[in-house]
């Protein structure tokens, strides 16, 4: 099972660097793009999403985790600007699920 990184051209060169592949996307079109090359992938199990690309295609998402035949994982995280507000940032992420400051 693979990840697939979706958002700004920053965070998805950062996850690249790592081994991630990803889609850089600026407009709602495009994350829909993503989505969808991201899905159609048998190899990929868990799409990362920058919350600012979240935010444009909630709806889409929406129904994508309602959708009982598909099997991914969608986890929103915040990008190279930081969390939007109230949201927790990379390395609160981090830290709650490996138990390390970074």
């Amino acid at each position: 099972m693979r990840y697939y990184i979706i958002g700004d051209k920053e965070t998805v060169l950062g996850f690249s660097l790592i081994g991630i592949e990803g889609a850089e996307v600026e407009t709602k079109p495009q994350i829909m793009k993503a989505i969808k090359k991201a899905i159609d992938r048998q190899d990929v199990g868990i799409i990362l999403i920058t919350e600012r690309a979240a935010e444009q295609a909630s709806d889409i998402i929406e129904n994508l985790l309602c959708d009982k035949k598909r099997c991914h994982l969608i986890l929103s995280i915040p990008d190279t600007k930081g969390p939007l507000k109230g949201r927790r940032s990379l390395e609160e992420f981090i830290h709650s699920a490996l138990g390390i400051k970074v």
